[in-house]
């Protein structure tokens, strides 16, 4: 007979859900948000983006197809974003015991613990986005009956690029273009799309001085948290935006980018988090269905003259990236490369390579 605890959520605002645990059982508190997706637990939970962050789904169930086995394929990891889950915890409505898919080896709840991140069930998950749509993203903490309590912890007030980054250059793939991929907290698949392409990969730590690298093009990647902890970083872009090679930058990339360029960012009320959010490319009326997963956008009004906005988001027309207007430099807020899809806009990937 399955063993339930009961615990609480409590947000910084005195609401509290309880709920019950289906992961390890801790207590801990972060940034609370939500995400849209109705699939992807796996790629979500391994996705350095979340570190620090209490993730609730607003789609009502978790677990129904557990969690396939942990590979690598020459160093890339295959079925994950990364090799750890980042978040500080997991909250759904209803979670499945009983797991059913062929390449699953393990139940979510199992993954969990191994991992000591906690999970919460038999929680009103609507309430809770209903609440962050309103009042907008907030600290909570999670206890246990027989836990001690924790303070709040507020996940934007440190370097998480610093903590989601490799430590040393990393090599991927083979070919007759080099690509270097500063690191701000990658998620595979960005590596796999580039390899996939046919291109030497060079992935480098956030801070690392990659212009001693002989390189046909620059790729910028997504990360954790307020992109201004990252000042090595954009200050080692802004030194590239002299030079004519290809960049191209992805979610945090993308505001990477636009600070190495001039402009500024801010926080979004509640951020963006799903496989279904909406954008349009500037000038055009093609609109894609996009994954994203950020808290932290580029304020279109500091745009320089020399660059303009590439997308904009058709729900608050927030700006979805930037290019040049003469030199090849350009960004997505939004994950091109997402798994588990959509995959509408991958030839951002393409539209990169063809520049090297």
């Amino acid at each position: 007979m399955q063993q339930i605890k009961k615990a609480i959520l409590t947000l910084e605002n005195g609401i509290q859900f309880v709920g019950k645990s289906f992961g390890y059982e801790m207590p801990c508190s972060g940034e609370v948000v939500f995400n849209t997706a109705m699939t992807g637990y796996p790629e979500s939970l391994s996705d350095p983006s979340y570190l620090g962050q209490i993730l609730v789904t607003t789609y009502p169930i978790l677990g129904n197809y557990g969690v396939p086995p942990y590979e690598e394929n020459n160093g890339i990891c295959v079925n994950f974003e990364s090799e750890k889950i980042h978040c500080k915890a997991i909250i759904c409505q209803d979670y499945s015991w009983d797991y059913s898919h062929w390449q699953a080896t393990r139940s979510l709840s199992e993954w969990l613990i191994e991992e000591k991140v906690v999970g919460l069930y038999d929680i009103d998950t609507r309430a809770i986005t209903k609440i962050i749509r309103d009042k907008g993203a907030m600290l909570g903490k999670i206890t246990f009956k027989d836990t001690d309590d924790v303070p709040l912890y507020d996940p934007n007030s440190e370097n998480l690029v610093a903590k989601a980054s490799c430590k040393e250059v990393i090599e991927y793939g083979a070919g007759d273009k080099t690509v270097v991929l500063v690191d701000c907290g990658v998620k595979h698949n960005i590596i796999r799309c580039l390899v996939d392409r046919r291109v030497k990969v060079i992935r480098v730590p956030w801070d690392y001085d990659f212009s001693k690298i002989a390189y046909d093009g620059l790729f910028i990647s997504n990360g954790p948290g307020d992109p201004n902890y990252a000042k090595q970083t954009i200050e080692n872009v802004r030194r590239a935006l002299s030079g004519d090679k290809p960049i191209c930058g992805i979610c945090m990339g993308n505001q990477i980018l636009s600070m190495a360029a001039g402009a500024k960012t801010y926080k979004l009320k509640y951020g963006h988090r799903g496989h279904n959010q909406p954008v349009r490319k500037v000038g055009t009326n093609k609109c894609y269905i996009t994954s994203q997963n950020h808290g932290f956008a580029v304020d279109s009004t500091t745009i320089p003259s020399d660059w303009e906005e590439l997308f904009i988001n058709m729900n608050d027309n927030s700006n979805e990236g930037i290019r040049h207007k003469s030199k090849p430099f350009f960004s997505a807020q939004f994950h091109p490369e997402a798994c588990s899809g959509p995959l509408d806009t991958q030839v951002i990937f393409d539209d990169f390579i063809s520049l090297l």
